[in-house]
Formats: C-alpha cells, sequence, structure tokens
C-alpha cells in the first residue's frame, strides 16, 4: 500500500498563529509598562530592546527579545505622545502574508527554526555595523526576520505578482524584494535621509534567510529564475 497522505494546506498554520499572539501580547505589555501614571517611562522596552555592544544596557538576551518587541509611543512634546500602531500592523501583515505560505511548504519546526534564524542574523548584523559605525541606538521589531521571509517567499516563488498598499500595481516577487533591499541598502550607507529605521537589521535577516534557503534548495535550480 501507498503510504502518501494529502495534508490540506493551513489558512493559519500554527507558527505564525503564535508568534503573531506573542508579538501582540509584547507590544501590549509595552503599552502597559512603558507609561505609568501617563509619565512616559519605557520601562519593559529598554530592558528588551536591542542595545548597541557598547552601550550598559545591552544584555546578551536581547538578541532574542528585541525580534519580539515593537515601538510602543511616540513622543510629540514632552509632556505627550502617541500609541506606534503601524510598526507592529505592517510586521505582522508581512509575517501572516507570506509566513504562512512559507510555514505550509517547509512544516512548522523548520520555518521556526528560519524565522528565529533570520531575526538572530538581523540583530548580528545591526550590532556590527553599530560597533564599526561608532554610534546608534537601541533597535526592537520583527522587521529582520520578516525581511528574510519576504525573501525566501521571492526565492521559491520568484515569479509569483505581489502588490504594494497602495500602489495598485503587480510586481513580481523577485523584483519587489530587490526594491527593499537597495532602499535598506541606500538607506543604511546615509542615502536617503536620517530615519529611524535600522537598515541594516533588514539586511542581514534577508542575507541570512537567502543563505538558508541557498543550502536547503541548492539541488533545485529552478527557484533561482
Amino acid at each position: 500500500m501507498s503510504n502518501f497522505r494529502f495534508t490540506r494546506p493551513s489558512g493559519f498554520p500554527p507558527i505564525v498563529k503564535n508568534l503573531i499572539i506573542i508579538n501582540v501580547i509584547v507590544w501590549l505589555a509595552q503599552l502597559f509598562y512603558d507609561k505609568q501614571d501617563g509619565i512616559l517611562t519605557m520601562g519593559l522596552t529598554s530592558k528588551i530592546a536591542l542595545f548597541p555592544i557598547s552601550d550598559p544596557d545591552f544584555r546578551p538576551y536581547q538578541i532574542a527579545t528585541h525580534m519580539f518587541a515593537h515601538s510602543s509611543y511616540e513622543m510629540v512634546t514632552p509632556f505627550e505622545s502617541h500609541v506606534v500602531f503601524f510598526h507592529i500592523l505592517f510586521n505582522m501583515f508581512g509575517l501572516f502574508m507570506f509566513g504562512r505560505i512559507l510555514e505550509n511548504v517547509w512544516g512548522a519546526k523548520r520555518f521556526l527554526f528560519f524565522y528565529l534564524a533570520c531575526g538572530v542574523g538581523a540583530a548580528i548584523a545591526h550590532l556590527a555595523m553599530q560597533y564599526f559605525m561608532g554610534e546608534g541606538s537601541a533597535a526592537v521589531g520583527a522587521s529582520g526576520a520578516v525581511m528574510g521571509i519576504f525573501v525566501a517567499f521571492a526565492y521559491l516563488f520568484p515569479n509569483t505578482e505581489v502588490m504594494i498598499i497602495p500602489i495598485p500595481i503587480p510586481i513580481k516577487a523577485k523584483w519587489l524584494v530587490l526594491v527593499y533591499v537597495l532602499i535598506d541598502l541606500f538607506g543604511g550607507m546615509g542615502q536617503l535621509g536620517n530615519s529611524h529605521i535600522a537598515h541594516f537589521a533588514h539586511l542581514g535577516g534577508a542575507l541570512t534567510g537567502f543563505i538558508i534557503c541557498f543550502i536547503w534548495n541548492k539541488t533545485n535550480r529552478r527557484t533561482l529564475y
């Protein structure tokens, strides 16, 4: 008898679901503990964000915790701050849209390893650039891991057309990821102005994702074009 068993792809596989739940819970905890009695203290964020190695607040565990934290508040005036919602929204949207496809293709264990590895790769790249540049601030966010997921999706499904909201023009995944990488590359080199975006963390996640995909798919040349 054949041992073949059909497995229906899940629209919301468990690892992606649990990662989103964890990120949202951590973000809600940041909102609660970062602002006490109307005063912005960044109490929780200051412990789980990724600080430069030279900073006295740096802790090794932050290499892992930073990818589950997101921006909580934005200072408007010394006496007023706004909740930052779009940071976690965009990251979780990207994780859901592309991560669920990869988890269905790879399975839960392999996808979880890939996600965490891309997050760690993003942290290492970010810390390395801060060390050599001699400057930098604390970083939070799953953007590096999500960038790795996007690179993996473009590697496995290069000709799949996707759209960027609000631009209603479909573009192949392989070209879109190239655009994002170039934006981060020039942004990291200071060509796009002084922003608070951790461009080299994105590039680190992207590079880690590409290397892992290349190793896992080195015998399948069809994924290269």
